[in-house]
């Protein structure tokens, strides 16, 4: 699915791209699908605690499995659901009926370019579009420039 971000941040620290109201739809499909216990491709229901409301927001992911450990990596950046889980500091990630809570440790921009290339090999055709052309051939020096503007959260 191609789609244009609609809105983006002008460092890469803050880089946040809003979802256009076709990512939105497919959004939502993934999410009633994963809730059904059909997982696509890796999906996962993550819910987190709204930093404001207090209410729990559900959001579909791509888990990344990769060496016997579990990432989430943000796309699209400094989204709502990274800041929640920056502020709740812990989560639930359900597939159907089965729901595991979780912690998790964010990792440094030096600690990203092997989840990246891991992430754009499996997930380049849904999430290229917010890579700016970057894929998972790129070198390591472009992995680590462009690495502050991806949040990834290592699953514990």
């Amino acid at each position: 699915m191609t789609t244009t971000p609609a809105v983006a941040a002008s460092t890469a620290t803050t880089r946040y791209l809003k979802p256009a109201k076709a990512t939105n739809a497919f959004n939502e499909f993934v999410l009633k699908l994963t809730k059904l216990g059909v997982s696509v491709l890796g999906s996962r229901v993550l819910s987190v605690r709204g930093r404001k409301s207090g209410e729990l927001r559900s959001v579909p992911v791509n888990l990344l499995k990769l060496d016997g450990e579990r990432y989430l990596v943000a796309p699209r950046g400094v989204t709502q659901w990274v800041r929640n889980l920056r502020v709740a500091g812990e989560g639930q990630l359900t597939v159907g009926r089965r729901t595991e809570a979780f912690t998790y440790t964010e990792l440094a921009d030096d600690e990203k370019p092997e989840i990246l290339r891991a992430y754009l090999k499996r997930w380049k055709f849904e999430v290229g579009v917010f890579f700016d052309g970057v894929d998972a051939k790129a070198s390591d020096e472009k992995l680590l420039e462009i690495a502050p503007g991806y949040p990834i959260f290592k699953i514990a």
